[in-house]
């Protein structure tokens, strides 16, 4: 695993642009990088940043963002609170990371769209062993009855384990599921609502773990016991604690946002444990994409933001998320750089029908467009050739970096503010931040930018550091239920000393009463 978050990715991301840091931090505010001057162009450049300063947010501004959100975090966490709290901070029943000593083979599944996986992970110590297979959910099971697909579930699993010759054996599993879910426990999650094509009947409002075993019960050719249903926010986190101790906040940056983070039990009032049952603390994750959904981010919203939102399909929420992830991020460039062709500022005015066209603006374009190291604009062209545009001068070359440098910025300082929040609310000496999503792993400068202005808001002397996690979805749901099956043994271990010493103490008081 990589501490630092691009660096396994490509060579841009190891070499993020001699010259092309996007975010001058050191002069104090968060702007992108200062367009080329020229006597002839500076007219133009006035007008160009006129329309791009709303992206640009000050310092003061991501500190209040800090504290709303430590508002919003506190309104989530309380009972009293919680219903009416946009942010909901959902407990996850996990109450503890891997320490280095789960052995032993475990199964995990990952399901969250028409493909799926199962895993064999095999743990010895820091050594991890892995091989899956994925296997395909035909349309006909997508929209089919619940038994129907958990049917097909258990039939894959069944065939993966007799082709890894694990028949006889009963293995703890871990399950990704990446759908709305109210978790109930550890291995007790209900399904809100199906998303992503899938539509079968009898499934909302029901446990998805006892949908599961049951399926493998009625087989009855296999021993699976379910330990764990996590999302990728906890995956992460779980996979990277496996190997750094200090790894105690979770992160997706990728189409969507969202963060987890250890949270100390008597904080958690949502959760129906003791802490006399477990570890005194617990993961919670929090959806943080909705943050903003009661209007108290709007002071930084720009009309472009505005426009995505109302134009997505859910109108009027993940307002935070908007203004991050790779979901909206393409979109949010496009709609700027046509405003720049509308106003004669870019490509002499003249756009093309692809530029106008929503959606057609992919992120991926941002990042590579961002990968460009010099003034050849290799990327940026290819770019402009996807799109149709095939009359541009080396000035529309840097108005457009400039324009995705900004708003990449801004969705990195937004992220960073906050982590930057939990991080001071968690209040730890020293914390490593497990990051995943496409976002993060491709985007040639957001590892540094988070880490610059993250140092910036967290509090004097904090240690921290981004670490790119991997297969958290994969790997973290094995870590799951392998912590599960260490923290049932040790209780287990307890409860036979209890009756032992509870036999002990029965036989002493026969001992006394016939004496």
């Amino acid at each position: 695993m990589s501490a630092h978050g691009g660096s396994n990715v490509s060579e841009a991301q190891q070499n993020p642009g001699k010259g092309m840091h996007p975010g001058p931090l050191k002069r104090g505010n968060s702007a992108g990088p200062v367009l080329k001057r020229s006597k002839s162009l500076s007219q133009k450049r006035r007008s160009v940043e006129n329309v791009l300063r709303p992206f640009i947010v000050k310092d003061e501004d991501y500190i209040r963002i800090m504290d709303l959100m430590l508002e919003n975090f506190n309104k989530g966490l309380h009972k009293v609170t919680n219903k009416d709290a946009p942010v909901k901070m959902f407990p996850t029943y996990v109450r503890a990371v891997p320490d280095g000593t789960e052995e032993g083979d475990y199964l995990a599944l990952d399901l969250g769209g028409t493909n799926f996986r199962v895993l064999l992970i095999n743990l010895k110590g820091q050594e991890v062993n892995m091989d899956s297979k994925i296997y395909l959910i035909p349309q006909s099971i997508m929209l089919g009855t619940g038994e129907q697909l958990f049917d097909h579930i258990a039939d894959c699993i069944s065939k993966f384990m007799v082709s890894h010759k694990l028949g006889g054996k009963k293995l703890p599993l871990g399950f990704t599921f990446s759908f709305p879910c109210r978790q109930e426990g550890l291995d007790k999650a209900i399904l809100t609502t199906w998303t992503k094509g899938f539509k079968c009947e009898g499934v909302e409002g029901e446990d998805i773990v006892r949908l599961l075993h049951e399926a493998i019960k009625r087989r009855g050719d296999m021993a699976v016991d379910c330990l764990a249903v996590i999302n990728d926010t906890v995956g992460a986190l779980m996979s990277c604690a496996h190997s750094d101790r200090q790894c105690a906040i979770g992160l997706i940056l990728g189409t969507g946002t969202n963060a987890c983070y250890i949270e100390r039990l008597e904080n958690v009032e949502l959760a129906n444990v003791e802490a006399e049952d477990g570890p005194n603390e617990m993961l919670i994750n929090t959806e943080w994409g909705a943050f903003g959904d009661d209007g108290c981010l709007d002071f930084v919203r720009t009309e472009y933001d505005r426009h995505v939102d109302k134009h997505s399909l859910n109108p009027g929420l993940q307002i935070y998320e908007k203004m991050i992830s790779g979901m909206y991020m393409g979109e949010i460039v496009r709609l700027v750089l046509v405003k720049l062709v509308k106003h004669s500022l870019l490509f002499g005015g003249e756009g093309s029908e692809l530029l106008s066209q929503r959606g057609r603006f992919y992120t991926k374009y941002v990042s590579e467009i961002e990968s460009d190291v010099d003034d050849g604009f290799k990327n940026t062209k290819q770019v402009f050739e996807e799109l149709e545009i095939y009359k541009s001068t080396e000035e529309d070359c840097r108005i457009v970096q400039h324009v995705c440098s900004l708003i990449s910025s801004r969705a990195a300082y937004l992220a960073s503010a906050g982590i930057a929040c939990i991080l001071n609310k968690m209040d730890r000496p020293e914390v490593t931040v497990a990051v995943d999503g496409s976002l993060y792993r491709f985007h040639p400068h957001f590892h540094d930018l988070m880490m610059e202005k993250t140092q910036q808001l967290v509090k004097p002397g904090m240690k921290f550091k981004l670490m790119l996690s991997h297969d958290g979805s994969g790997k973290g749901a094995a870590l799951v239920a392998a912590v599960a099956h260490r923290l049932r043994q040790k209780d287990q271990t307890f409860h036979n000393k209890d009756m032992n010493n509870l036999r002990r103490n029965l036989g002493d008081m026969n001992f006394h009463e016939q004496s």
